[in-house]
C-alpha cells in the first residue's frame, strides 16, 4: 500500500479555497509543481484549479523571468571567457513577449505564459505574464527600471490590493519583496544589459537599477509569518502559504530597512 495522494483539479480548488483564496482576486503565482504530490493533469490541472477559484473577475499572475538574458561580464554558473562577451552581446536572441520561454520559473508558470489570452510584460530579464481580467493592467508597461518599482506587475499587484501565492516554494521566491527592496535602496545598484527585440529590429540595452538580492527573504517571510497575516495550508501534498500583498511590502520595508546595511 502507499500513502500518496492523487490530486485532481477538483481537490485543488478546494485546498485553494481552504487556503483562502477566492472569487475576483488578482493573484501572483509562485509555485513547484512536484511540490504537489501526483498531480493528474499536470500543470494544466493546475492552472485551471486557479483560475476556477479567482473566477473571471480574477487574474492569475506569474513570474516569467528570462535571467540568461543578461551581460556575460557578470555570468557565473557558469562564467564565460571574455573573449566571447562581445559576440555574446551582438547575437543573444533578443527577449520578444510571446516567443522567449521563462528560465527556472516552474511548469505552472510557463503554462500560464502560452495560455489562451494570456498577456506578459515586455520587461527582457524580469517579466511576468498573467491571465484573466485585469491581465492587460497587470502586465502592461513594464520599464527597464526600477525593474520592481510601483509601474510594474507586481507594483501595480500591490496596489490593486493583491494576494501572493506560494505553492511548494520558499519566500525566497517571493518577487513582492523586491518591491520592498526597491523603495528601501537595500541593494547594490549595477549597470544591466540585455537584447530585446521589437517590430523585428534586435538590439543591445543597458540600464542602471538595483541588483536584485533574494538573500534573507526566507528570514524575512519566516518573521511575517508571525505576524499572523499569512495563511498557511495543504494544497495537494505541499504546503502552500497565501497572503496580501501590501502587507507584505509594508513589512518588508521595516524588515529590511533593520537587517539590511
Amino acid at each position: 500500500m502507499t500513502n500518496q495522494v492523487l490530486v485532481t483539479r477538483s481537490t485543488l480548488v478546494a485546498d485553494l479555497t481552504r487556503l483562502g483564496l477566492g472569487w475576483g482576486n488578482v493573484v501572483c503565482v509562485h509555485s513547484a509543481l512536484t511540490s504537489l504530490g501526483t498531480v493528474c493533469g499536470g500543470p494544466v490541472a493546475v492552472v485551471q484549479a486557479l483560475l476556477d477559484v479567482v473566477g473571471r473577475h480574477g487574474t492569475v499572475l506569474v513570474p516569467t523571468h528570462t535571467p540568461g538574458n543578461s551581460d556575460p561580464s557578470r555570468w557565473s554558473h557558469p562564467a564565460v571567457p571574455a573573449e566571447w562577451w562581445p559576440q555574446i552581446r551582438a547575437e543573444q536572441p533578443g527577449f520578444h513577449p510571446r516567443m522567449t520561454p521563462s528560465e527556472h520559473m516552474g511548469a505552472v508558470a510557463e503554462l500560464v505564459r502560452t495560455w489562451p489570452g494570456a498577456k506578459r510584460s515586455d520587461h527582457p530579464q524580469v517579466s511576468f505574464a498573467a491571465v484573466g481580467d485585469r491581465a492587460e493592467e497587470m502586465t502592461a508597461r513594464h520599464k527597464l527600471a526600477p525593474a520592481f518599482g510601483d509601474a510594474t506587475p507586481v507594483g501595480r499587484l500591490t496596489a490593486a490590493g493583491g494576494r501572493v501565492l506560494l505553492l511548494g516554494v520558499g519566500y525566497d521566491t517571493a518577487s513582492v519583496f523586491h518591491v520592498a527592496e526597491q523603495r528601501t535602496g537595500r541593494a547594490t545598484t549595477v549597470e544591466h544589459g540585455a537584447a530585446t527585440q521589437a517590430e523585428g529590429n534586435r538590439r543591445w540595452v543597458t540600464w542602471t537599477d538595483l541588483d536584485h538580492d533574494a538573500t534573507g527573504f526566507d528570514e524575512l517571510g519566516a518573521a511575517f509569518e508571525q505576524t499572523g497575516a499569512v495563511s498557511v495550508g495543504r494544497v495537494g501534498a505541499g504546503v502552500a502559504r497565501l497572503f496580501r500583498a501590501a502587507e507584505a511590502v509594508a513589512f518588508a520595508e521595516r524588515w529590511l530597512t533593520e537587517h539590511r546595511p
